[in-house]
């Protein structure tokens, strides 16, 4: 009997999404506080997206290559861990762009990998996938809501500390992480291009990329749009929590949700929603109440979404394959797709206004909710009976 490491897979799983949770909310505040210009922030924050593009994609490969996907995952962190490091030294654009690009050339590489770590390790009860990857919402909210409650009593700089901590528990955790064999597959052999050919296949990723692009101001200026609008740090951490309290109901309810409905309308929901978000965000800053909203919708726009897609790819990809498939969702979702978004919404902010910035994320999510109804349809309806005999969260 296969023990499952529960507690080590859904530790990694809260200090990689704490890292996020202070990162992300924050980071910009921090080089806000250093006098750079809404551009030079995107652009810095925004090479988290670009390593996104290669990273995933050359360890993936090394990883189904060479089969040593647990010495990546902890070269990863350790190498992330000592890139961080030097922003403690660093208030200058280009020594930052260096350090920023080698941070998430190797903190790209994890996530992807311990995805399919965690479903080998799952096997047969790849439903319970919801259960362990929850404990990285849990992560990001403590995480989120510390910081918040930090920052309002010390300077911006405090953030690299907390960001310092959590990187290094990664690094634990990851050095504590076992090895599980590959689960074989009866369509092992199957070309990887021949799978990335399939219209549902193109559809879903160029889907994923829009959604990606269409989050892109939300995770680099909304923590200062609300910070101008008269938001306490504090508030800004309980608004950024909410969304992921949100997130994590439906990573609870992700496996009756999905016996109930197809991926195609967990999918269509998830777009339909985060085009009304953006919208919201944009327009409706000054109502508390239209900003609870807009972080409810987080529950869709995220949870429900990404949940949907990743068992999809995980369904798409089999066997050897998973490791690319998977990398090729994060490079072209949360890379290619949050890059262009990161690098937009850098650019519009100054000359357009928050308002319209996140409107376009809205026109970006449209755009992914076309192809979705029109392309993910009858092939991405599983039967009920295949569906209890996989038990994968979602089909």
């Amino acid at each position: 009997m296969h023990a499952l490491p529960y507690w080590r897979l859904s530790g990694y799983y809260f200090f990689y999404f704490a890292f996020i949770g202070a990162f992300s909310p924050y980071f910009g505040l921090y080089l806000q506080s250093l006098n750079f210009s809404a551009w030079d922030i995107g652009l810095l924050m925004s090479q988290m997206q670009l390593m996104r593009l290669f990273g995933p994609n050359l360890w993936g490969w090394l990883a189904d290559r060479f089969g040593r996907r647990m010495a990546i995952i902890r070269l990863a962190a350790g190498i992330g861990l000592a890139g961080f490091t030097a922003f403690f030294w660093l208030d200058k654009l280009p020594g930052m762009l260096v350090a920023m690009a080698v941070l998430a050339f190797f903190w790209s590489a994890a996530l992807p990998l311990v995805e399919t770590l965690t479903f080998d390790h799952l096997r047969d009860e790849r439903g319970r996938y919801s259960r362990i990857r929850l404990w990285g919402s849990i992560g990001f909210i403590v995480a989120v809501m510390g910081t918040g409650a930090l920052l309002d009593m010390a300077p911006p700089v405090g953030v690299l500390w907390v960001c310092w901590a959590i990187l290094a528990g990664i690094l634990l955790y990851a050095l504590t992480l076992p090895e599980a064999p590959p689960v074989p597959h009866d369509r092992d052999a199957q070309p990887i291009g021949e799978i990335l050919r399939q219209p549902k296949v193109i559809a879903l990723m160029t889907a994923c990329f829009a959604m990606s692009a269409a989050h892109g101001a939300f995770y680099v200026f909304y923590s200062i749009h609300l910070d101008a609008h008269g938001y306490s740090k504090t508030e800004v951490g309980l608004l950024w929590s909410l969304g992921v309290v949100a997130e994590i109901i439906v990573f609870m309810f992700m496996a009756r949700l999905s016996r109930r409905f197809s991926l195609r309308a967990i999918l269509l929901a998830s777009f339909g929603a985060a085009v009304i978000r953006f919208v919201l965000m944009g327009w409706g800053v000054e109502s508390a109440t239209i900003m609870i909203l807009v972080q409810l919708l987080h529950g869709l726009t995220f949870g429900a979404y990404h949940a949907a897609s990743i068992a999809a790819v995980n369904q798409w990809f089999p066997g050897r394959a998973q490791g690319r498939g998977q990398a090729l969702y994060s490079s072209l979702s949360f890379g290619a797709g949050g890059l262009l978004g990161a690098l937009i919404s850098g650019r519009t902010w100054d000359s357009l206004g928050s308002g319209w910035t996140f409107t376009l994320g809205s026109l970006f999510a449209l755009v992914g909710f076309a192809l979705v109804w029109g392309w993910v349809g009858a092939n991405a309806t599983v039967n009920r009976e295949n569906r209890a005999k996989m038990k994968d969260p979602v089909q």
